[in-house]
């Protein structure tokens, strides 16, 4: 059973009504932060994160067959308006600033645009549910003991 692309009793709801706008091909890219390790001080949002890396790998697999690619960027941290509500922020500057092997700037947005630039465009059609880590190479690091 695969995830429902048009629920019954329920129209417009859900995701359903961006499947007209994807037209095979087209591409999804979601912004994630590593889900694989339970963060300090990430909590909810952690939380969060690993429900969207699982939404993509099932959207992935269903929407695969629509010749629509969904796939997701594992971004260093950001200073983003999001990143305020996270109040152990100044840990993972931190710990970014020392642990990532090709160093890391939180102010920096770009090589994380230009993963989601690459991954929606015709440069990647035949990848679909992959996590790919835009963080300087912390995540190889065992990083989380830098905390």
């Amino acid at each position: 059973m695969g995830t429902q692309l048009t629920p019954r009793g329920h129209p417009g709801r859900g995701h359903t009504a961006l499947c007209p706008l994807l037209r095979s091909p087209a591409s999804v890219v979601g912004l994630d932060f590593d889900a694989a390790i339970a963060w300090p001080g990430y909590d909810w949002m952690g939380v969060a994160k690993a429900a969207l890396e699982s939404t993509s790998r099932y959207l992935s697999r269903d929407l695969g067959r629509r010749g629509i690619r969904v796939n997701l960027v594992a971004a260093g941290p950001l200073r983003t308006k999001a990143a305020t509500s996270i109040p152990s922020f100044i840990d993972f500057e931190s710990a970014w600033s020392s642990g990532a092997p090709l160093g890391w700037d939180v102010t920096d947005a770009d090589p994380t645009a230009r993963a989601c630039i690459a991954l929606l465009s015709d440069w990647f059609t035949s990848t679909t549910g992959e996590i790919i880590h835009v963080d300087g190479g912390f995540h190889v690091t065992g990083g989380v003991g830098r905390f």
